[in-house]
């Protein structure tokens, strides 16, 4: 019998709507963004003095990265250098997928006059950050720039829309060439101290005294936001603005509680948000960066405007804090906003931590001294030395043996073990999904700084001399920032903790970037056996080869 035309309408509902119940959900995939960097020398006197800069599409600093959450990020790179090139994203975790970090250990170098497509997503991540070129000493001369990662629209954030968004780039400065620098580092010399510091490429005076045209403008009575990053070398930076408080509302992809502050610490490698509220007279006002922890000043401004206003700021620049007591003591003051909802920056962890039993303590000792008469740095007596073939790929195509060997450190160093250093890659072998306890310690009179690719971690503490197993009475186990680099202190130690849950290859460096090239840094491999994409991304079909791996069968991917 035909059935009717209602009768068969009703039954192909019904059809649709149980093929759905055993169907997959069908999901859009999420936006892509697409960049073209042509990557080229240029010509530019930062300090006064003509040098060689790296520009990317002949800007310096090079172009902000603007995206949101979970985008998917395509950068196609032309190395038109005379010299191999890579660029590591500092603070984005590529989630499985260290394929695309971008450091020696991870990716074969983008030769000159070759192209290389980078891709990968900014998976559930917030906040600030930035890149640079991670080979050789090339970071010293520009090839850096911007990352901002904004949270989805219906996602709040716990502070309103700013009238703005600014990127502010401070960073000490050299006005040698990044190949003089190394040719120095090589020879077993020091390079010395930075010639200047820079706000956004520029010391803010011409050669004349002259200040700078304004860098930002706001309008009266609005809030705008400031991100700032230290892109530089070497030195720690306190930055503050004339006549302005700045409330905090987020460090290294983490919100925080909205305490105020006059000035702030940034130390190298990391990145903050700042709220700035234009309510004072109209008029322009100065921002300031300078050197911390040395004996001698270095310093850079530059000029916020009031929009209309033409009369010049006053001379009168807010001082700098003095010592390393204060900057840690503002340390302490920082706090995890744990009530915000956005993207939650630390997928892999809990924000129980304290709660979390640790399944190893891993003490990291900086160690400095002379090999074949050249300075070295290292770790537990190893100083880190990146062989021909990414450490990577000779893992995934299984010749890792003849590359590197893992675990030549021990987790607890004897003192009188790392007196002679030892130069060789250095790889520690990490057990997937792993409460990790790192203890950070600096012997040294001179502040350091590390940082963690792949992650976000717990800086759990801090403290004067050596760390002993009392020293977690003072941890912050409650609502310590989330971050991905943190300072250790002259003299000092820091912990942090993390669960090691991201599969891949992951760099753990020294963010001085002479002593990071001069072998202060490690990789921390952390593998699942199940070879699961669940865990891991593939080789990616695009990857570069190079070294032993070259003409080898590629290995089965991940299912």
């Amino acid at each position: 019998m035909k059935m009717s035309s209602p009768a068969a309408t009703a039954l192909l509902v019904a059809c649709i709507c149980l093929l759905g119940l055993f169907s997959p959900a069908v999901r859009a995939e999420d936006p892509y963004l697409f960049f073209t960097w042509k990557v080229s020398y240029g010509t530019m006197s930062p300090l006064g003095v003509p040098q060689q800069v790296i520009l990317i599409n002949d800007q310096f600093p090079g172009p902000n990265i603007n995206s949101t959450t979970n985008n998917n990020i395509v950068i196609n790179v032309f190395n038109n250098l005379d010299e191999p090139l890579l660029f590591t994203w500092n603070g984005i975790q590529h989630r499985k997928n260290s394929w695309q970090d971008g450091m020696p250990g991870t990716n074969c170098p983008i030769l000159p006059g070759t192209n290389y497509t980078y891709h990968y997503q900014m998976k559930d991540q917030i906040g600030s950050f930035f890149y640079f070129p991670s080979t050789g000493m090339q970071r010293a001369v520009g090839g850096f720039g911007g990352i901002r990662v904004n949270s989805r629209l219906l996602i709040p954030v716990p502070f309103d829309d700013p009238a703005d968004d600014y990127t502010v780039l401070i960073g000490d400065w050299y006005t040698k060439s990044h190949k003089a620098l190394a040719n120095t580092l090589d020879a077993g010399q020091n390079i010395g101290n930075p010639n200047g510091v820079l706000i956004n490429g520029k010391t803010g005076k011409d050669s004349s005294g002259k200040d700078d045209p304004p860098l930002f403008i706001m309008e009266a009575g609005k809030t705008y936001r400031y991100r700032m990053c230290n892109v530089g070398l070497k030195l720690a930076l306190n930055f503050r603005i004339q006549g302005h408080v700045m409330k905090l509302v987020e460090m290294d992809g983490s919100h925080t509680v909205q305490n105020v502050y006059e000035s702030l610490d940034i130390h190298v490698g990391q990145c903050l948000s700042v709220l700035v509220t234009a309510d004072q007279p109209p008029r322009d006002y100065y921002m300031a960066t300078s050197a911390r922890f040395t004996k001698y000043s270095r310093n850079a401004t530059g000029i916020i405007r009031y929009a209309g206003s033409s009369t010049p700021p006053s001379q009168d620049l807010p001082p700098a804090p003095v010592g390393w007591a204060w900057s840690l003591n503002q340390w302490r003051s920082f706090r995890w906003n744990l009530t915000a909802s956005a993207a939650r920056p630390n997928p892999q962890g809990s924000y129980h931590y304290g709660g979390i039993n640790i399944t190893r303590t891993i003490k990291l000792l900086s160690n400095v001294g002379l090999v074949d008469g050249k300075r070295r740095y290292a770790l537990n007596g190893v100083s880190h030395e990146n062989p021909a073939t990414p450490l990577k790929l000779a893992q995934y195509f299984g010749i890792a043996d003849k590359v590197f060997q893992y675990n030549i450190i021990s987790d607890d160093p004897a003192p009188e073990t790392t007196n002679s250093i030892k130069v060789a890659p250095n790889v520690v072998n990490c057990t997937f999904r792993d409460y990790i306890e790192i203890i950070l310690e600096n012997p040294e009179r001179s502040i350091q700084c590390y940082h963690l690719d792949g992650y976000s971690f717990f800086p759990l503490g801090m403290g004067h001399g050596k760390w002993s197993p009392s020293s977690r009475d003072t941890y912050n186990l409650l609502d310590t920032v989330s971050r991905h680099t943190i300072q250790v202190y002259p003299r000092s130690w820091t912990a942090i903790g993390l669960t090691f849950d991201n599969s891949g290859m992951w760099n753990i460096r020294s963010e001085m970037w002479e002593r990071h090239y001069l072998g202060q840094q490690l990789y921390f491999s952390v593998l699942c056996s199940a070879r699961s994409l669940r865990d891991e991304y593939s080789l990616p079909a695009t990857q570069m080869l190079c070294g032993e791996v070259v003409g080898l069968p590629t290995p089965p991917p991940y299912t």
